[in-house]
């Protein structure tokens, strides 16, 4: 069964219980979001790469509007939640300014293994010390899980998304081994780690692409 959205594509990804600030500028989003405040209704947004919309997205609530500007920008707070299968996309609504699709519910698997979770966040926690980086990871019988480190280990944004269409527990478990035994001890990604935990809870300033 699938559902009409809105669409807001951006060069990155959201995860599902992910909080996502984003500053609004561009005319067509201000309208989604002042109609997603006004009626209550959730977004979708799926990540541009190469100039390409990819199909698998992330369902958005928005929290608040913490700020609102003269000039009609605004800061926003926002919460990924389902994922979500985009099978068609119009570039706009009819009467909107804003694009809208066609999507589906995909349900990933949340029951993760507690001994490979603590494997992670072990890794995890040693390749930030080794960076000096004061960045918390919760405990793995803490409800740690896989995407709460997402954006923090050195993926790239393929693997961001390489991530987000793993709908099996132990298949990301592994994906994010294998990537952390990779850059451990080495860490060839510190800096790209170091710079994602500095830009944790800013509100990204982000010129959706053309697509």
């Amino acid at each position: 069964m699938t559902q009409k959205l809105p669409i807001f594509p951006l060069q990155l990804v959201v995860f599902p219980g992910e909080h996502l600030n984003l500053h609004i500028f561009e005319l067509r989003y201000r309208e989604l979001v002042a109609d997603a405040e006004a009626e209550g209704f959730t977004f979708c947004v799926p990540t541009v790469y190469e100039g390409g919309v990819l199909p698998i997205a992330t369902e958005v609530q928005l929290i608040e509007v913490v700020n609102r500007y003269p000039s009609g920008e605004s800061d926003i707070r926002t919460l990924g939640t389902r994922v979500l299968f985009m099978e068609d996309y119009q570039k706009s609504i009819p009467g909107k300014s804003y694009a809208g699709g066609d999507c589906r519910e995909l349900v990933p698997d949340f029951e993760e293994d507690l001994q490979l979770n603590q494997r992670i966040v072990k890794l995890t926690r040693e390749i930030y010390r080794s960076l000096n980086i004061d960045k918390v990871v919760r405990d793995a019988e803490d409800g740690f899980r896989t995407y709460d480190i997402g954006h923090y280990v050195g993926l790239k944004l393929r693997q961001e998304y390489e991530l987000l269409t793993l709908l099996d527990a132990k298949d990301r478990q592994h994906f994010l081994l294998d990537h952390l035994r990779d850059i451990h001890p080495e860490l060839k990604e510190g800096s790209r780690i170091q710079d994602r935990a500095k830009l944790n809870g800013h509100f990204k300033n982000l010129t959706p692409p053309e697509w």
